[in-house]
């Protein structure tokens, strides 16, 4: 297990890599707009323009660039050892290199919004627990009616439930998440709003947990209910179509052969088998609502990674774009390292 898990991290890194070297290709060297200018707004001029395009390494060249990117984004970078940037970087000196390098080190520094001169850091980091909280209800939402609907399908095979979920399953995959976050949000928080009490706009942040939770509960249940429709219409169909090869294995017939009853061969050994690929599926959009559920959230004004994103997409915020894609992909790399751990704990067929 210790040897897979460090094959699993060294292939993250290479992987890691390649995501790192596409952002940095695509925004600075795909993209037109000058960081320079974005950073300063209408009012620049040469001078001011010198002085941030040296602070953003603008006029190195590119590999140099580069090589400067992954020392602001590794643990362990060298710097100019000063104050200044002790107090930039946020760093802790581990030792001395020459007498003005030290190797340090520190969270990755994603560097300032070029809107809001935050650090992208701080501005992830406080949307994450917006975007973690939807995206954790969704998910938990469409993995239980999920796995419960795909199992009744595929016991109740050419039955009236087996073609009721498949037919929703399929509306489901259908519906453009837009689309369905549009209609939930018109149809409950608009049409019916007197009758539901819910509202389309769903600020968490304006209020604090202790103050107002039932406000909060409420502002939860659209955005929620429209995240899960697209998991849960793809899990009933990967666990309904699991299930069913696995009902048919000799070792399914054998058990009931041999008077196990149904109920404990269905649940103790025929969904545990069939799981694998449902673990997969729900990791995958696990990971893709922790990345930020860009329309989600911005049509219900949900203050998280998506949002924020959306938002600095509309003014040309490249370090904050840049940050939330590398983010995201370190994400998947992790879930996909712990469901690969989970294989092996589910299915003992598995060996790492």
């Amino acid at each position: 297990m210790f040897q897979f898990l460090v094959k699993k991290i060294i292939n993250s890194f290479f992987v890691l890599f390649g995501v790192i070297a596409i952002v940095f290709f695509l925004f600075f060297v795909i993209l037109p707009a000058d960081p320079a200018r974005l950073t300063m707004g209408q009012r620049s001029d040469a001078k001011s323009l010198a002085n941030i395009r040296k602070e953003l390494y603008l006029d190195k060249p590119l590999p140099l660039q580069f090589a400067l990117y992954l020392n602001d984004l590794s643990p362990f970078s060298i710097y100019e050892h000063s104050d200044e940037n002790e107090v930039k970087y946020n760093y802790r000196t581990l030792f001395l290199v020459s007498d003005s390098k030290a190797l340090v080190i520190k969270a990755p520094y994603l560097r300032r919004s070029y809107q809001s001169k935050q650090e992208v850091n701080s501005l992830l980091l406080d949307a994450f627990p917006g975007t973690f909280i939807l995206a954790s209800l969704s998910i938990l939402i469409a993995t239980f009616f999920g796995i419960l609907l795909g199992t009744i399908a595929a016991v109740k095979q050419n039955t009236w439930l087996d073609t009721g979920a498949i037919f929703t399953s399929i509306l489901g995959i259908s519906a453009p998440s837009f689309f369905a976050g549009i209609l939930m949000a018109y149809v409950f928080g608009f049409l019916l709003k007197d009758y539901t009490g819910l509202s389309i706009i769903s600020p968490m942040w304006d209020y604090q947990p202790y103050e107002k939770p039932h406000f909060i509960a409420k502002s939860l249940i659209l955005p929620v209910l429209t995240l899960s429709i697209r998991p849960l219409a793809i899990i009933v169909q990967i666990t309904r179509s699991s299930m069913l090869d696995v009902l048919h294995q000799d070792y399914i017939r054998t058990a009931i052969a041999k008077g196990l009853s149904k109920r404990t061969m269905l649940w103790k050994h025929a969904l545990r088998n069939a799981l694998n690929p449902v673990i997969t599926s729900i990791s995958g959009w696990f990971a893709e609502l922790l990345a930020g559920s860009f329309f989600i959230e911005y049509i219900f004004g949900w203050k998280g990674i998506g949002k924020v994103t959306v938002d600095a997409l509309n003014k040309f915020d490249f370090p904050v774009v840049m940050g939330s894609v590398l983010f995201t992909a370190l994400l998947f790399i992790i879930i996909n390292i712990v469901v690969d751990v989970l294989y092996s704990i589910i299915d003992p067929r598995i060996k790492s």
